[in-house]
């Protein structure tokens, strides 16, 4: 009889932690079935994006001319930060980081002389090209050379990673296996094939994809490279949810469970003898 009751009380635990293990990644993993598996294919070699300017972006936008003076109007005023006790000594890199244009809540960047000028949905260089339009000829007779980088280009990777955080990218172009690498690579926890991307449009949608990273057609598909403020969540596996399902007194009352259950079997035994 208590032989019996033992086993009986030895299913139930089981059928507890069982039950505690299911609903595990129900409570630790973000946005839960958000994102689907796109179909990849090995024929097709996607070419490095061009980045589209969305809302809150911030641009680097320079002038030049052969002439320096003709272009000064249309350049943003420098505001050198002094970098010692001597005001005279200044840094190019404080002085470039306030030259920044912010993309505002309706897509539109204001510029020295133009005035408002539409950005979003645009690439770097088409608003170049939109820019050189609207000076040359009309405000200067010689052709400008207009350049634009980001101030804020940064990607985001978190989940079973090493390092999670957010990395700027300085020179705009980063795959998904440079960004992983800059995590510090995915944890022996981490479900390499379910990775899930937040990528948001020109437009202000949000799209979410998973992705599986030892699928070989990833590098020729259009999300290997990275775009400006894409985030990579790497999802945990089945032991790691299962582990931080428990804390560290239900971890103890399992096991002080579990001994008591060997102990009564092993009473029932010496006393059927």
């Amino acid at each position: 009889m208590k032989t019996l009751l033992n086993r009986r009380i030895g299913f139930l635990l089981f059928i507890a932690l069982i039950i505690n293990a299911c609903n595990a990644d129900k409570k630790i993993v973000y946005a839960q079935d958000a994102g689907h598996y796109p179909n990849l294919s090995d024929t097709t070699s996607v070419a490095i994006p061009a980045n589209k300017i969305k809302v809150g972006d911030l641009l680097i936008i320079t002038v030049s001319t052969t002439t320096p003076e003709i272009s000064i109007p249309f350049n943003l005023p420098l505001v050198p930060t002094p970098t010692s006790t001597n005001t005279s000594n200044y840094t190019a890199t404080s002085a470039v980081a306030l030259q920044t244009y912010l993309v505002n809540t309706e897509g539109n960047i204001t510029f020295p002389v133009l005035g408002e000028i539409k950005a979003e949905g645009l690439t770097e260089m088409e608003l170049a090209q939109t820019i050189k339009n609207l000076i040359y000829p009309r405000y200067i007779k010689e052709d400008p050379i207009i350049t634009i980088r980001y101030a804020n280009y940064k990607i985001s990777v978190l989940g079973e990673v090493a390092h999670p955080g957010v990395f700027p990218i300085v020179n705009e172009k980063v795959n998904v296996f440079e960004a992983i690498a800059m995590a510090g690579d995915l944890t022996i926890f981490g479900r390499r094939n379910n990775v899930l991307l937040i990528r948001e449009e020109s437009n202000g949608k949000r799209e979410t994809y998973r992705l599986n990273l030892s699928d070989k057609n990833l590098i020729h598909s259009p999300f290997f490279f990275m775009q400006q403020n894409d985030v990579l969540y790497v999802q945990p596996n089945g032991p790691k949810a299962r582990s931080s399902n428990f804390s560290t007194a239900e971890t103890l009352s399992i096991s002080i469970v579990g001994t008591l259950i060997s102990l009564a079997s092993f009473l029932a035994l010496i006393l059927k003898k």
